[in-house]
């Protein structure tokens, strides 16, 4: 499912955050969206949920205005997984997952047989249904969001919107969890990821779209406009490429002690 926005502009109050944004994400595709800390990545995302929806320009997916579906509606097609989850109640990892199938119940049904279903073939979808009868909260970083993204496969929607999905994970799970993403996407997933690591977009990611100061800085394709002069005006770090197998490697440039 593609997704697009088009010129679109959000304010708080008299307070413009985003100003003529346009991006848009083709079937099968990572888009990683870049930028420091607030410059409207988690505002787009709230805009494209329907969240936020006093702003101008248009949304659309496979060619639909969004402003057309109710929120069930837009549930059926994008799915959120934030970067972090703030949780009271010990809940299984399974009974996680079955939040994601919700939005497809009347409001004093329970989930089914056919719930459970979904979530048990997105847990063992990701490669984690050993950890179904697990507490949420007795997981690792990394194993919380997997178990997150599970949950949006179990919603059933084809996009899916990553706020900072690595943010708080140490090396080994954010390979981990990227890993994981990628394969969505190559099994035809549209994902839309925000991510202050420029690397990961030049790994991971299709496209990439940077945003500073609420407008769009840069699109394309990411070794084509991560230069050392967008990094540079992006996070106020100089840096160099250097070659290697895996793609452009991120070096920021040092003074050498002594």
């Amino acid at each position: 499912m593609s997704i697009s926005v088009e010129q679109l502009n959000f304010s708080y109050g008299s307070h413009t955050v985003l100003s003529q944004v346009s991006l848009s994400a083709e079937n099968g595709q990572l888009l990683a969206i870049l930028g420091p800390n607030g410059v409207g990545k988690t505002t787009l995302f709230r805009c494209i949920l329907g969240l936020l929806p006093h702003y101008s320009g248009t949304i659309r997916l496979d060619g639909s205005d969004t402003r057309q579906f109710i929120p069930r509606q837009l549930a059926h097609h994008i799915a959120y997984i934030p970067q972090s989850h703030s949780q009271t109640f010990s809940y299984s990892v399974r009974d996680m997952v079955l939040m994601g199938t919700t939005h497809r119940l009347s409001p004093f049904s329970t989930p089914g047989t056919q719930e459970l279903a979904q979530a048990e073939n997105a847990l063992a979808h990701l490669g984690i249904a050993r950890l179904a009868d697990k507490s949420f909260l007795r997981l690792s970083g990394g194993e919380q969001q997997l178990v997150l993204i599970a949950r949006a496969l179990a919603q059933q929607a084809r996009t899916l919107l990553m706020d900072e999905p690595t943010a708080s994970l140490d090396y080994g799970n954010q390979a981990l969890v990227l890993s994981g993403i990628r394969a969505l996407v190559d099994e035809g997933y549209t994902v839309l990821l925000s991510t202050h690591n420029p690397q990961h977009a030049l790994w991971y990611a299709d496209r990439a779209t940077a945003i500073l100061d609420g407008q769009v800085a840069a699109s394309g394709v990411p070794e084509c406009i991560l230069t050392p002069e967008l990094i540079r005006r992006l996070y106020g770090v100089t840096v160099h490429l250097q070659a290697s197998d895996s793609g452009p490697l991120i070096v920021p440039e040092m003074q050498k002690k002594g």
